[in-house]
């Protein structure tokens, strides 16, 4: 018996609820199947879409106040948990497996000091032209920025997780034999003042975050599932290279040349190697969604270890 933190994309679960029910009940067969197997179960899920989505309603929503973004997190990881937990429960009932689901809202601890904060990158929202997003950094103290030409957007900052708030509870229902689904769209950010906890306005990577799960549940691996079967050097270049099955220690070196771009691969190859260098023994594996089953017997997708 092995356990499995699985990682699974936001942008990977659809563009609206209805697609997000039937990617899910897909997914669930994969999972399934690994907990008919014998193996512990631990989902993370992204929620980059979702939550731009849930934040764009409420600021389109001129006769309701605008939510305060750790709340628009939390309200993704709720709907998105829900999706996973339905899904899950239906897929366990119809395979004859006994198993109990939870979804955990889960805040991540972030440095307040770091330096991530001073940089806001993550685009959240819809967009503006450059007159309302003067208009609405003046009226709210938001950081807009220019996005690839599409016009302007809301940034926020991407601290990078230190340590779950729920890590015991999360640790408790996954030793007593339950299927978890937490640190949903990378977690909750907050930030320690004395002894009390404060959400930020913050995007924390889900991929960081499934490797810290990762590391504090003592997983055996982690699976990172996405759009693409496998890690490329020189991706989409005449001399792309397709990794299968990787050391360590050679993956460390692809990541210090500019092999991974900034905003898709590299967190994934990066989370990978803080899971595996702080794990040592473990695997990780990045793969494509579709091919779940294959990766989970180290069939398909890149393989590090």
């Amino acid at each position: 018996m092995s356990r499995y933190v699985v990682s699974l994309g936001g942008n990977a679960l659809g563009n609206n609820a209805e697609e997000q029910k039937v990617l899910v009940s897909n997914v669930a067969k994969y999972i399934v199947k690994l907990m008919k197997d014998g193996h512990e179960v631990v989902i993370v899920h992204g929620n980059g879409p979702q939550v731009g989505m849930i934040n764009n309603a409420f600021t389109d929503a001129k006769s309701v106040p605008d939510m305060p973004f750790p709340e628009c997190g939390a309200m993704s990881q709720g709907y998105i948990g829900f999706h996973l937990q339905n899904a899950l429960q239906n897929e366990l009932k119809a395979q004859g497996v006994k198993r109990n689901v939870a979804t955990v809202v889960t805040q991540v601890v972030v440095d307040k000091n770091d330096p991530l904060f001073q940089n806001p990158s993550k685009p959240v929202g819809g967009f503006m032209s450059k007159e309302e997003a003067e208009k609405v950094a003046k009226e709210k103290g938001w950081t807009v920025k220019e996005d690839a030409g599409r016009g302007y957007r809301r940034v926020v900052p991407s601290p990078l997780p230190i340590d779950i708030e729920e890590k015991e509870v999360i640790s408790q229902l996954v030793k007593s034999g339950n299927v978890v689904i937490c640190a949903g769209g990378g977690g909750i950010p907050v930030i320690k003042e004395g002894n009390k906890l404060e959400g930020v306005a913050a995007v924390i990577d889900k991929d960081y975050a499934s490797a810290l799960v990762a590391e504090l549940v003592g997983a055996d691996y982690l699976v990172i599932l996405t759009a693409i079967d496998n890690v490329c050097i020189n991706y989409k270049q005449p001399n792309e290279i397709k990794l299968e099955k990787v050391s360590l220690n050679e993956i460390k070196e692809y990541l210090k040349g500019d092999y991974f771009a900034k905003g898709s691969m590299y967190p994934k190859v990066n989370a990978c190697v803080k899971f595996l260098t702080r794990c040592p023994g473990k695997k990780a594996i990045i793969a494509a969604l579709e091919n779940a089953a294959k990766a989970f017997e180290e069939k398909s997708g890149t393989i590090i270890k």
